[in-house]
């Protein structure tokens, strides 16, 4: 990549990714509860703001290892934890952890996929482009089946609606 070794590619992205972490971190420090009414507030949304601030209380900075490896939480949990004031030294090392870990491990499985998939396409350009539907297929199928089960009533309420 760019004329670039792999490894120095990842180790840069690795050390991007843990400072846009600290900026997050303190972002949300200084923003406090203004974090709410502020422009990343409103587009996130309080709901889930609350989420993830319950996910921080109940694991602290076990849970900033594991935004990692949780998409929708990677970029919205590091502004909460500093809302809350974690414990920065927690902090740190928990951020430090996962940049180290998350991103070595998701940058060669995905450039490994990606090799994979241009060799099968080398080999049978029908094949791969199949493979591309297939996958594509596979992500509308989750994502129509993610948009079911929040419409879905809750089972409490199915529950009380056959008990009355």
């Amino acid at each position: 990549m760019f004329g670039l070794p792999l490894w120095l590619v990842v180790a840069v992205g690795a050390v991007a990714l843990f400072g846009a972490f600290q900026a997050y971190y303190w972002i949300g420090r200084r923003l406090g509860d203004a974090l709410y009414r502020s422009r990343m507030g409103r587009r996130i949304g309080r709901e889930r703001i609350e989420r993830v601030e319950g996910v921080v209380r109940r694991w602290g900075a076990l849970a900033v290892y594991g935004c990692f490896w949780v998409p929708g939480l990677r970029h919205t949990l590091p502004w909460v934890a500093g809302a809350l004031r974690v414990d920065y030294r927690w902090y740190l090392v928990a951020s430090a952890l996962g940049c180290l870990t998350w991103v070595p491990v998701t940058s060669f499985g995905l450039y490994s996929l990606l090799w994979a998939w241009l060799s099968l396409a080398a080999r049978s350009p029908a094949l791969a482009a199949a493979a591309v539907l297939a996958a594509a297929v596979g992500v509308a199928l989750l994502l129509r089946r993610r948009r079911n089960r929040r419409g879905a009533p809750a089972p409490e309420a199915v529950r009380s609606c056959r008990d009355a």
